[in-house]
C-alpha cells in the first residue's frame, strides 16, 4: 500500500495539504505493463465517513489480483465546505492520480470512478460531467483529464429533485427536513435552492451520448436512498443510449443489509462479483 497525499487545494476554497484531501493508492505487483485505476469514493451521506470504508468492502483486494491499482480517496466533508467542492476534489484526485502514473506503473487512459450512496453520487458524477465547466476545479494540473472510462455505482443519489417524494414513497419523511444530507452538502433546503444547486449536484442533468459505460447496482428495499433513484438513473442512460448495466437485489436495503446475515453476506458477494466483471469488460474495451 502507498499513502499520498494529493495536495489538491480545488478553487482554493481548501487550502493545499488540508487533512480531508489524502489518498491511499494500492498497486499491484508489476506486471510488466501499466495498470488501470479504481478510483473508490466512500459514503456518508458526504458529511461523514472516509477513505477507509475499502477495507470494509472484503474482496476488494480482488482489484490486485486481477492487475488494477486501486485508490480509496478523502473528500472535503459537507461541515466543512458545501458542493461543488466534494465533486472538485474527486476530480483533482484523478488529475493527480494521472499526473503520478509513470511513477505508480498506472496507465492514465484507463481510469473508473466505484463509489457507495453518497460516493455513488460523486462516482456518478465523475462519469458523466466530463469537460462540464462548472464542476472543473482548478488545480495545479488543470490540463490534464479528470474524464474516466467507466463507472460503478452502489445505491446512489443521482436526482437530488426527487429524493424526497421517492423517499416520502419508502415511510422515508425524515428527508423532508433541514438537516438532511443532501441539504447540508447543497447548504440550501428544498425550494430555497436557487440558481441550479439541485440540479448541479444530480448525475441526471448531465448525462448524454458520450458518457462512459455504468454499472449501478441497489438493494430492492433501500429505504435510506429509494431505489428508484437507481431506476431512474438507468432510464436516462437508456434514453441516451449509454452502455449499462442494472442490478437490483432482492430483499436487501441501504448498505445491502438483509434480514439475516446470510442475506447479507449473499448480496455483498453478488454486488462484488458484478463489479469485478464490470470493471474487467469495461477495462478490457478501452483503446
Amino acid at each position: 500500500m502507498t499513502a499520498a497525499r494529493a495536495g489538491k487545494g480545488a478553487n482554493g476554497a481548501v487550502p493545499n495539504g488540508n487533512s480531508q484531501q489524502i489518498l491511499d493508492l494500492y498497486v499491484p505487483q508489476h506486471t510488466g505493463r501499466p495498470t488501470g485505476l479504481i478510483i473508490y469514493v466512500h459514503g456518508g451521506g458526504w458529511g461523514g465517513g472516509d477513505k477507509s470504508e475499502l477495507q470494509g468492502n472484503s474482496g476488494w483486494q480482488t482489484m490486485l489480483t486481477h492487475g488494477f491499482a486501486v485508490a480509496s480517496i478523502d473528500y472535503t466533508l459537507s461541515g466543512t465546505a458545501k458542493f461543488p467542492q466534494q465533486i472538485y476534489d474527486v476530480k483533482a484526485a484523478i488529475r493527480w492520480l494521472r499526473s503520478h502514473a509513470l511513477d505508480y506503473g498506472i496507465d492514465p487512459a484507463r481510469a473508473m470512478s466505484w463509489g457507495a450512496s453518497a460516493g455513488g453520487n460523486l462516482a456518478g458524477l465523475a462519469a458523466v460531467s466530463c469537460h462540464v465547466a462548472l464542476l472543473e476545479p482548478v488545480t495545479r494540473d488543470s490540463e490534464i483529464s479528470d474524464c474516466v472510462q467507466g463507472a460503478v455505482t452502489w445505491y446512489g443519489v443521482f436526482d437530488i429533485a426527487t429524493l424526497e417524494s421517492q423517499a416520502q414513497q419508502e415511510d422515508g419523511g425524515w428527508r423532508s427536513v433541514r438537516n438532511s444530507p443532501e441539504y447540508l452538502m447543497l447548504g440550501c433546503f428544498a425550494s430555497e435552492c436557487k440558481g441550479g444547486q439541485i440540479a448541479a449536484a444530480s448525475a441526471v442533468s448531465y448525462v448524454n451520448t458520450q458518457d462512459p459505460p455504468m454499472l449501478l447496482i441497489v438493494g430492492a428495499e433501500d429505504k435510506t436512498v429509494p431505489y428508484h433513484q437507481t431506476l431512474e438513473m438507468a432510464e436516462k442512460l437508456k434514453a441516451a443510449g449509454v452502455p449499462h448495466e442494472l442490478l437490483v437485489i432482492p430483499d436487501v436495503d441501504h448498505g445491502f443489509f438483509g434480514k439475516t446475515p446470510e442475506q447479507t453476506r449473499d448480496a455483498n458477494l453478488k454486488a462484488l462479483d458484478a463489479t469485478f466483471r464490470f470493471i474487467d469488460k469495461t477495462m478490457d474495451n478501452v483503446h
